[in-house]
């Protein structure tokens, strides 16, 4: 397991939190109170773990395969429905959404190799991210590949605690399966937009593992 570079600043800031509270706690608190000089210390400890889990990136073997679409997040199946989608497309696809918990990892995958030929950052609310209208409402960033197979679009979207979107893609770049395009802070949702013909491959509700579980097949 490695840690993600988007953690080094925040993981930075609340070891310096975490030590100069707990100094103080220790040094005001533990000739009279010393059990919640220790309770303190203990709380503090699993919120500086919990930080520097979720900017892990775990050793994984990733699924590679050019006809399948891969899972771009960790996370839960939340929606599988025919939508119509009216960013880029403009017609009917099948809507595919992963829900990302805080506790999940936060590293985004291509779901294809590709070319990327749009790329369209949005402001928006912060809706929880499993509310219908966050997909369209809230903060988002959207990616369009395309390779032999078609075109499939993706979108990062911000829940109520996710602040930053990552995004490392520009259109005219050259993609490919499994390796990194984003990353999102503290809670978030993807949604990906496929052809109608499209093969889908999870069911709702069922936990996906970034660049390993199968979305879809062409």
């Amino acid at each position: 397991m490695t840690i993600h570079r988007e953690g080094y600043k925040t993981i930075a800031i609340t070891a310096l939190l975490f030590g100069l509270f707990n100094l103080a706690s220790f040094t005001f608190l533990s000739a009279s109170l010393p059990e919640l000089a220790i309770g303190l210390f203990l709380v503090t400890l699993f919120l500086f773990l919990f930080i520097i889990s979720f900017f892990r990136i775990p050793a994984r073997v990733h699924t590679i395969h050019e006809n399948q679409v891969i899972c771009p997040a960790d996370g839960k199946v939340v929606v599988i429905e025919e939508v119509t989608e009216t960013e880029y497309f403009k017609d009917k696809r099948i809507q595919v959404s992963i829900f990302m918990s805080p506790a999940n990892v936060h590293v985004n995958r291509n779901p294809i190799s590709g070319e990327v030929v749009y790329n369209a950052y949005h402001k928006g609310k912060y809706l929880v991210a499993w509310h219908p209208k966050s997909s369209t409402e809230n903060e988002r960033w959207s990616v369009v590949t395309r390779n032999g197979h078609g075109e499939i679009l993706y979108k990062q979207i911000a829940g109520a605690l996710a602040k930053r979107i990552c995004n490392y893609t520009a259109v005219g770049q050259q993609v490919h399966q499994g390796d990194e395009y984003g990353f999102i802070k503290f809670g978030s949702r993807v949604d990906v937009l496929l052809p109608l013909n499209a093969k889908i491959e999870v069911a709702l509700k069922q936990v996906v593992k970034g660049g390993v579980t199968v979305l879809a097949s062409w």
